[in-house]
């Protein structure tokens, strides 16, 4: 068994053994025309992991905190659309409606809580992953780099060393502000929409990197 399989698998046994599987059971997973759907609808292709977790263990529902929404389909139980709805309207809401632009190929798959989500950045080589923390003061510092990959990003959550697990020491995490989000958001010439209205919750200084567990949201 290599390395994936072992990650899957570890995966999968937290999935059906976490006690909040008493509240919300495990949907079925996501059939292979769902993945066909979901990047048709994107307009790019998701990484093999990701498809894997949708596919083989659940069509959402397992994970950190809020646990991964749904690929595609139905809204979660809690409420929460799916990742292609809301990557979809994300972006739709940037270009129409002046809201805050969305970067391109970077698809919301967890929510964890406090209006933060979990993303993967489906047009990296690594599938880096990233933190959206909209309690910023402008959208390009609402961005940072939680994991360099979707596999440590996974491995995190089943050992409990990521940064919102209670099992961490830190309060918060030192994370890097993402680099790449001028140049991924729309328009593609790297410059931010003006911002209509206010996404805000608590003002945060440029170039800081505190990141507040989501039990403070």
């Amino acid at each position: 068994m290599n390395d994936t399989e072992q990650l899957l698998a570890a995966a999968e046994k937290t999935a059906r053994t976490t006690p909040r599987r008493e509240k919300y059971p495990l949907p079925a997973p996501l059939p292979a025309d769902g993945v066909a759907r979901a990047e048709a609808a994107l307009g790019f292709a998701l990484p093999p992991l990701l498809t894997a977790l949708y596919t083989r263990i659940a069509n959402g529902g397992f994970g950190p905190e809020y646990g991964l929404m749904p690929l595609i389909g139905d809204r979660a139980p809690d409420g929460e659309e799916s990742a292609v709805a809301q990557y979809l309207a994300h972006r739709r809401s940037a270009a129409e409606e002046g809201e805050w632009p969305w970067p391109e190929g970077v698809l919301p798959i967890c929510s964890l809580g406090c209006g933060m989500y979990s993303c993967v950045d489906c047009r990296s080589e690594h599938t880096t992953v990233l933190l959206f923390e909209p309690n910023a003061d402008e959208p390009e510092h609402a961005w940072y780099v939680d994991q360099p990959d979707l596999a440590q990003w996974l491995r995190s959550w089943l050992d409990g060393t990521a940064w919102y697990s209670e099992e961490s020491e830190d309060e918060g995490a030192d994370m890097a502000p993402w680099p790449d989000f001028s140049a991924r958001v729309w328009p593609m010439d790297g410059r931010v929409r003006p911002v209509r209205g206010s996404r805000t919750a608590t003002a945060r200084p440029a170039g800081t990197s505190w990141i507040p567990r989501p039990s403070d949201g």
